[in-house]
């Protein structure tokens, strides 16, 4: 009998053994699998969650299929404590295992508010705006002017959402003076910015930020990108270039940056400028003159006087030969590249094209054709222009 007896309860173990290890093995299966979720959601895990409070939030917007096996399969990764506050984007069929790396891994809030203070060329904003997670675009909530219009309310409530991320975005050919200005009256970072950088020497891109944080320290990074930036073209430039440094090949660079805002004429307008300089040529470029004018202080405003053209400045390339001497903006990875590896080509001219971007030339006369096409496009715009004044038209 006791034999028998024995005989089942090994039976009974190895069934149960057996039931456990299945158990086992599905719920390693659900949470490793594709989650049930068909649109991405913004999860939002506030400063003091649980992974309870989070797998509940996950179960009853149809994330994730069990809140225990969620929790279970993060205690065996031992993650549970790795839990961190923020907005994060849950794609659709994210499994419980992504989730829980999503939620756990660090770093910046991936949906949700996001607040950008937008330093450009002629208009300094700051926009709030939230991540639409069903359509993976931004939707905008507000936008002012720091420097002129007061902050509206929703400004100021989302500065104090924990999970709000915040970024400052430089754009291409921004100067130094422009960012440091504009950097003042960003209430959202502390300390002095001290003296105005070198011109050219702050790399145009978007920096995450946090209230509090030093703006010596945010230039800092800026300045850090910027060398990093101007080492790698200085690595990468063609052997032949009449560039003798680093410094004069970044204010290549920032005129190239100023002469188009069209990425694929880079090169090319590079080529007429290194053509130029190994024929002895003078640049004669406009944005250095201006740059001559205000200094990088703001924008010109106004088309450049003949008077102006003639007038002897450092930056006038009208009136002296080479580079000036210093940038006349700070330039983007792309145009310092351009200037680097500039196209192979024989143009030493180029005008505006009347489509944004510009036509080149070889010859003289070619150049004067491009000029005569440009002067008419001017004057058919002026007339239209005039005509849409007089009738009081919009189109």
């Amino acid at each position: 009998m006791w034999r028998n007896i024995a005989s089942n309860a090994i039976s009974f173990l190895v069934v149960a053994l057996f039931m456990v290890g299945g158990v086992i093995i599905w719920g390693r299966s659900e949470y490793t699998s594709a989650g049930p979720l068909d649109q991405a959601i913004c999860l939002q895990v506030k400063p003091g969650s649980t992974m309870r409070r989070v797998s509940g939030d996950l179960a009853e917007q149809g994330a994730v299929s069990s809140a225990a096996i969620f929790r279970m399969g993060a205690d065996y990764e031992e993650k549970t404590s790795l839990l961190k506050a923020g907005s994060f984007l849950v794609e659709p069929g994210s499994s419980m295992s992504q989730i829980v790396e999503t939620v756990t891994k660090g770093g910046a809030s991936t949906c949700g508010t996001e607040v950008v203070y937008r330093i450009g060329v002629n208009r300094v904003s700051v926009q709030v705006r939230e991540l639409d997670p069903a359509t993976g675009r931004f939707v905008e909530r507000a936008e002012f002017n720091p420097q002129a219009d007061e902050a509206p309310e929703v400004y100021t409530q989302t500065l104090a959402q924990a999970d709000t991320r915040f970024r400052i975005a430089l754009a291409e050919g921004v100067t130094s003076w422009q960012i440091i200005d504009a950097m003042k009256s960003m209430d959202l970072l502390e300390g002095e910015a001290g003296e105005v950088p070198a011109e050219g020497t702050l790399a145009p891109d978007s920096y995450e930020v946090r209230p509090g944080d030093d703006r010596a320290a945010v230039i800092a990074r800026m300045l850090a990108a910027q060398e990093a930036r101007l080492a790698e073209a200085w690595e990468a430039r063609d052997p032949d270039l009449p560039i003798a440094s680093p410094e004069e090949l970044l204010t290549l660079a920032s005129i190239i940056e100023k002469e188009t805002g069209v990425a694929e004429e880079r090169r090319q307008v590079s080529s007429v400028f290194v053509n130029r300089l190994n024929q002895g040529m003078r640049l004669q470029t406009d944005p250095t003159v201006i740059y001559g004018i205000t200094r990088g202080e703001g924008v010109l405003g106004r088309g450049l006087r003949r008077s102006e053209l003639r007038a002897e400045t450092p930056w006038n390339t009208y009136v002296i030969d080479g580079l000036p001497p210093t940038p006349i903006a700070n330039p983007g990875r792309a145009s310092l590249m351009a200037a680097a590896q500039p196209d192979e080509s024989e143009y030493i001219f180029f005008v505006a094209d009347g489509t944004g971007g510009h036509a080149f030339a070889v010859t003289l006369a070619e150049h004067n054709a491009n000029v005569a096409r440009w002067r008419q496009i001017e004057a058919e715009r002026g007339a239209a222009a005039a005509g849409n004044a007089s009738t009081g038209g919009t189109d």
